[in-house]
């Protein structure tokens, strides 16, 4: 009975597996649908939206350095798209209004269920016009692009999450930003990456951690800083059903991690937004690489492959970060190697397999005065300096 008992369960896991990855696959081959139509819409139209050169090229106008700084918004995927940015937000709001109103379609709860998502965005907008204007003349003086995004992405919003509500906190994170992030970022991606022909991305977050650690430890030193009367919120738990349906949502939501909004909302909204930018100039996202749809199909089949991969570590933790090939391994081998199918597939499959864990080793590890994210952002960078030069050494991998 025993045996009949033990056999039967796993016959039913192995069916929930093949369904959740077939679930995983529809969506990836949804998505591709999706981007080709987009970028035959792009190729066979002109529309006169300006590409990412002529954004370049029209800095410091101030429709240039607005187009610039929404940008900013989605550049942790690589995007640097004004559409995929608002698409991202108007997502983010409505699934913000949903959770507040207790609607069955929120999706999941946007910001971990903290309620905290206004404060989040304040901080990090804050953060982002800080970093704008003390740092955008380096881009203006280089001719060249620099990370003024990294605010948005990484100590404000941790700040917030990790003390709570408030103008004190929101003000604090987005200052310590840009004073801490930013400048370490673009040293790192100036004097370290470019000089070296590293991917820019383990600069960006190597500054992430860096910064944010720096800021952690003057927080643990002048507690009054981010002293709140009021409690950080707790986050709203319920007990999800691990079927091909959460699958699906997972990996749309992993695409809105990076900002800390974790829902298939906004990450539908900033999907659709960088659609609608390949249909209206394939030349103006992701840096104007022409690679738009390939970087998102890539991403979507990390996600999809790390969230079946680590399905019961989902299960057991209720938070595993699978989005972190995302924003990292996957769009930067795809950038520096080209769109090639080994590349794709490859870059994939070896940041969903290495980075996750890597990234839940190091959070476990840090000090409890840390936000665990930095474990993730480490993770991005050992990762994606790991696995890029395994992806150059694939038969029939061009040279960066």
């Amino acid at each position: 009975m025993e045996n009949s008992t033990a056999a039967s369960k796993l016959k039913s896991s192995e069916v929930s597996i093949a369904l959740n990855a077939t679930a995983a696959a529809a969506l990836v081959l949804v998505v591709a649908g999706a981007g080709q139509l987009a970028t035959h819409l792009g190729s066979s139209m002109t529309s006169g939206w300006p590409g990412f050169a002529d954004l370049m090229h029209q800095l410091p106008e101030p429709l240039a350095w607005l187009r610039w700084f929404f940008g900013d918004m989605s550049e942790a995927t690589f995007y640097k798209h004004e559409l995929a940015s608002v698409g991202m937000l108007v997502g983010a709001l409505v699934a913000h209004w949903a959770y507040k109103r207790g609607k069955r379609w929120q999706g999941f709860a946007v910001s971990y269920g903290t309620g905290l998502l206004p404060w989040i965005l304040l901080s990090s907008s804050l953060g982002l016009i800080l970093s704008n204007l003390l740092w955008g003349w380096t881009i203006t003086q280089s001719g060249a692009w620099q990370p003024t995004f990294v605010t948005f992405v990484s100590l404000p919003a941790a700040m917030v999450l990790m003390f709570g509500r408030g103008w004190k906190v929101a003000i604090v994170g987005g200052v310590m930003g840009a004073l801490l992030v930013t400048p370490i970022a673009l040293a790192l991606v100036n004097y370290v990456c470019n000089p070296m022909q590293l991917p820019s991305v383990i600069g960006n977050v190597s500054a992430m951690a860096l910064g944010s650690a720096v800021a952690f430890v003057i927080c643990s030193l002048i507690p009054a800083l981010v002293r709140n009367e009021r409690e950080p919120s707790p986050a709203v738990s319920t007990q999800p059903i691990y079927g091909p349906s959460w699958t699906i949502r997972r990996v749309l939501a992993d695409f809105t991690e990076s900002p800390f909004i974790g829902n298939e909302c906004a990450s539908i909204g900033l999907i659709f937004g960088l659609l609608v930018a390949v249909s209206l100039n394939p030349t103006s996202p992701v840096y104007g690489s022409g690679v738009a749809v390939q970087v998102l199909v890539g991403q979507v089949l990390a996600s999809a492959l790390g969230v079946v991969m680590w399905r019961r570590q989902w299960m057991a933790r209720g938070w595993y970060p699978t989005y972190i090939p995302v924003v990292s391994v996957s769009p930067a081998a795809i950038l520096a190697y080209g769109d090639a199918p080994v590349v794709i597939g490859v870059s994939a499959l070896l940041g969903a397999f290495l980075a996750p864990p890597l990234a839940a080793a190091v959070s476990d590890r840090l000090p409890k005065s840390f936000h665990p994210y930095i474990g993730n952002v480490i993770s991005m960078a050992i990762c994606t300096l790991v696995v890029l030069p395994i992806i150059g050494m694939l038969p029939g991998v061009s040279e960066p």
